[in-house]
């Protein structure tokens, strides 16, 4: 019998695994199912195996979304840096809301600029360590992905304060939504990255590994976006209460001024129609915020609930190679034409819609930002901005000319 060493003794289009060392990439990433004495695994990356041609466009326009995205999130923040308080009504929770998703969107637009091969070898996708993109788009994704439910957290817990328990949020809160606010999603992104680690796993963008992800990312992720949830309907179901008390209250409630109480007036003291001008007042201030809050949230339940269920999908293929028994043979069959068994595919992962659904609910939030954040009035700033500086340039080249028109007047005097 002859040397079978370097010989692909798998049928096609799988590829058995002796022919590569375990030295590199995202060995646990194979999608592999052993055949007596033969381990065999489909070639990577996977995604393409499992999800048509067309998916490949829509991780390209979910990029290309994001990249959008990120240009609003910079217009926004540049727009606070350096225009009049008058002009943008900026805050440093909107300010810090903003960057975090702007970091979220980065994690797409950085492999849309590199265009990182996914693959480390044929079966083996790249992970942090052996693809300085797949580790940089990873941890931007996630990163961002915490300072956006924690700084939707802090708003919402902010928003609250104020309306129900009537507390004026200063200095203190600041102090502590920045340690907060940037704190905790270091720490989250610090474990997450060293228990659990990223890799390519669908798309150009990394995303984090299975083993410990729940209890690294998701589940704390999770518990911060119920909290962020409940936080804002207990404050919508007070503000439902206080306006269903001002329906019944017959008192005279105008007051001198603006007829609004002050924050040093004590519940008790504040008859339900002045509470209700009240709520109604921050409401209004606020409203824009209270959008993106939920926008954002919704988008992060909705992508942790899709994604924990890709892991367990996953998992339960390579636990149980009966899960999968159709869709391999299928393959075999067709000699590796992935479009002959995608319906048995459809079984083993998560529909392409969904997936679709979720990257670009994700690249979007950019945008809502700015629909939500922004005002007409940065445009007239930063109009005003051009201008003076091209006035001020103008002032100085008139004075410069006007110095040398002097020096001249002064040097011909003399030589009279």
């Amino acid at each position: 019998m002859g040397n079978l060493t370097g010989v692909n003794l798998c049928l096609p289009p799988f590829i058995d695994s002796s022919l590569f060392s375990n030295d590199g990439g995202y060995i646990d990433g194979r999608l592999c199912q052993r055949n007596q004495d033969l381990n065999c695994c489909l070639p990577c990356p996977m995604a393409d195996w499992v999800y048509p041609d067309s998916f490949n466009t829509i991780t390209l326009v979910a990029d290309w979304t994001a990249t959008v995205s990120a240009i609003c999130c910079l217009f926004l923040l540049a727009s606070w840096a350096a225009l009049p308080v008058d002009k943008t009504n900026r805050h440093y929770l909107s300010v810090c809301f903003t960057f975090g998703v702007m970091l979220m969107n980065l994690g797409f637009v950085v492999p849309l600029a590199a265009q990182p091969d996914q693959c480390f070898d044929k079966i083996t996708p790249h992970d942090m360590r052996t693809s300085k993109v797949c580790g940089a788009s990873g941890t931007l994704l996630m990163l961002g992905g915490w300072c956006g439910v924690m700084w939707s957290f802090l708003r919402s817990f902010s928003l609250h304060l104020q309306i129900c328990w009537q507390v004026i949020v200063g200095r203190n809160f600041m102090i502590f939504a920045q340690a907060a606010g940037w704190g905790i999603p270091i720490l989250g992104i610090i474990l997450a990255l060293v228990f659990s680690g990223v890799s390519f796993r669908f798309g150009a963008t990394c995303h984090i590994n299975h083993p410990n992800s729940l209890a690294t990312l998701w589940i704390p992720l999770l518990v911060f976006a119920a909290a962020t949830v409940v936080i804002t309907f207990a404050t919508f179901g007070y503000c439902v209460k206080v306006y269903l008390a001002s329906l019944s209250d017959t008192s005279d409630s105008t007051t001198e001024g603006s007829g609004l109480p002050t924050y040093s007036n004590s519940l008790r003291t504040m008859t339900p129609r002045q509470a209700y001008r009240r709520v109604r007042r921050v409401v209004a201030l606020q409203w824009r915020g209270i959008a993106i809050v939920l926008i954002i949230i919704a988008d992060v339940i909705f992508f942790s609930i899709v994604f924990v269920f890709q892991d367990h999908i996953v998992l339960s293929i390579t636990r149980d190679p009966e899960v999968a028994k159709s869709w391999v043979m299928c393959l075999i069959r067709a000699a590796g034409d992935k479009n002959q068994c995608l319906d048995e595919a459809r079984s083993m992962v998560v529909n392409e819609a969904t997936v679709s659904a979720v990257l670009l609910l994700l690249a979007l939030n950019g945008i809502w930002l700015l629909f939500l954040l922004g005002r007409w009035s940065m445009l007239s700033g930063w109009i005003e901005l051009v201008h003076s500086i091209a006035n001020h340039r103008k002032k100085e080249f008139v004075s410069v000319d006007a110095r040398k028109v002097a020096s001249d007047g002064a040097g011909n005097a003399g030589l009279l």
